[in-house]
């Protein structure tokens, strides 16, 4: 019996190591701001000060989930080993935070008991429906931040020879554009790699993600 309990602890000690990942948080977009790195499940980021500050991430190892509420609870959103230099819908609103085991995320539900693909799929839709309620005049160019038209926006009208003009430099991961051809380029007053889009949603932007620094009416 004594070696049955010993082989369950040594089990018990491999699991929880198999399980041992690793995530900064930090307080601003592009890691920037104070920082604090879990090893182990937060059901409560006050405990480390750190409530409703997150605005990127850096996940090292293993899969977190990070969620709106205490105790894993609200809205969440899964995260594997990457860079994340903005949290579109969750920037300033994780509160708790813990590695889930990857075999097991397809019966993850949110706090609303929705598949996680279920609820982003509606959340998406609905976006969608507000920015088609949006009156044109309000610009017929609108950059995002984040992909799939997350995050912080700005609406352009014409053109533009610097996005720092806007505060947009190097910052837009999606776009719409809702009438004319627009040319997008990866340097100011439309120097080097340039591509030029038509109307329609562009959820991502290959490799001018992030790169958008001058941008023109070309028809």
């Amino acid at each position: 019996m004594k070696r049955l309990f010993a082989a369950a602890a040594l089990l018990a000690t491999f699991s929880h190591a198999a399980m041992a990942g690793d995530i900064t948080l930090f307080a601003d977009n592009d890691f920037r701001g104070g920082r604090v790195t879990l090893q182990r499940d937060a059901r409560d980021l006050n405990e480390v000060g750190f409530n409703d500050r997150v605005s990127s991430v850096v996940v090292r190892s293993g899969v977190w989930l990070l969620c709106e509420h205490r105790d894993f609870g609200g809205a969440c959103a899964e995260f594997g080993p990457g860079e994340y230099r903005n949290l579109p819908n969750f920037n300033d609103r994780v509160s708790s935070a813990r590695e889930v085991d990857p075999g097991r995320r397809e019966g993850w539900r949110d706090g609303r008991g929705e598949r996680r693909e279920e609820w982003r799929e509606r959340e998406r839709e609905e976006r969608r429906e507000e920015w088609r309620d949006e009156r044109r005049e309000r610009g017929p160019v609108q950059l995002f931040a984040g992909p799939g038209f997350q995050g912080e926006r700005a609406m352009v009208g014409g053109d533009v020879r610097s996005m720092d003009q806007v505060g947009f430099n190097d910052r837009a991961s999606s776009l719409i554009i809702r009438e004319g051809r627009w040319e997008f380029c990866e340097h100011a007053d439309f120097r080097g790699q340039c591509v030029v889009l038509g109307p329609g949603e562009y959820g991502s932007l290959d490799r001018l993600n992030n790169r958008i620094s001058s941008m023109r009416r070309v028809r």
